[in-house]
C-alpha cells in the first residue's frame, strides 16, 4: 500500500509540520491579509490544514475573525493586538469584489457636521451583513442599497452618507455646512447624486 503525501489531520506529527508552514507563509503576509483554508491546501489534506488553523488559534498566533477567515495578530512593544480594521475591512472588499465605506455616522464626523464619534465601527456592504471579530472589538458590516455605496470614495458620497444619518430635520443645516466646507466641485458632484 502507497501511503498518501496528504495525510489527515489524525497525524499530529503532520498537522504539527503543516502548522508550521503555513505560519511561515502568513507571517510574510502584510497587516489585514485574510486567511482561509483554501490558499493552503498544497500543503495537506483540508482536514489538516483546519486542524492546524485551529492550533495557531489556540495559540494565539491567529484570529479567528469570522466563520473560516483568520487574520494574523501585530506584535507591537506592548504585546499582541488586533489587525487594524480598516486594513482588514479593505482586504475583505478585495477578496470579495464588494464595496465597502464608511456607515453614515462616521462620514458626518470626518465632514466635521458632528462631534458625536461612533462608538461602534460599522461600513455599509454591496455584499451579505456580518459581524467580524477583532479581538475585542466588533467590526459590523450592514448590507446597503447601493445608493448609498456611490460614490465611494469620493467626498460626495461621504456628504449622502452623512445626510442620510443626520436625517430630514437636521439635513438643511448639514447642508449649509457643507456648501461652506466643500469645494464647489464636490457640491455640484453631490446636487447630481
Amino acid at each position: 500500500m502507497i501511503s498518501s503525501p496528504n495525510l489527515g489531520a489524525g497525524d499530529p506529527g503532520r498537522t504539527k509540520a503543516v502548522a508550521e508552514r503555513i505560519l511561515n507563509q502568513v507571517n510574510t503576509l502584510p497587516e489585514g491579509a485574510l486567511i482561509s483554508a483554501k490558499e493552503f491546501l498544497h500543503l495537506g489534506s483540508r482536514a489538516a490544514v483546519d486542524q492546524a488553523l485551529k492550533r495557531l488559534q489556540e495559540k494565539k498566533q491567529l484570529m479567528r475573525i469570522t466563520r473560516g477567515v483568520y487574520v494574523r495578530p501585530v506584535e507591537t512593544r506592548f504585546g499582541m493586538r488586533a489587525p487594524a480594521p480598516e486594513k482588514v475591512v479593505a482586504n475583505l472588499a478585495t477578496s470579495h469584489a464588494e464595496t465597502v465605506v464608511s456607515h453614515g455616522a462616521a462620514a458626518a464626523n470626518a465632514l466635521g457636521l458632528t462631534t458625536q464619534v461612533p462608538t461602534k465601527l460599522v461600513y455599509l456592504t454591496s455584499g451579505r451583513s456580518r459581524r467580524l471579530n477583532l479581538g475585542a472589538q466588533v467590526v459590523e458590516m450592514k448590507h446597503a442599497p447601493q445608493w448609498m455605496l456611490l460614490p465611494s470614495h469620493r467626498a460626495a458620497g461621504e456628504a449622502v452618507r452623512a445626510l442620510e444619518w443626520i436625517g430630514q430635520r437636521g439635513a438643511p443645516e448639514a447642508l449649509k455646512t457643507l456648501k461652506r466646507t466643500l469645494p464647489p466641485s464636490t457640491v455640484a458632484e453631490l446636487v447630481a447624486v
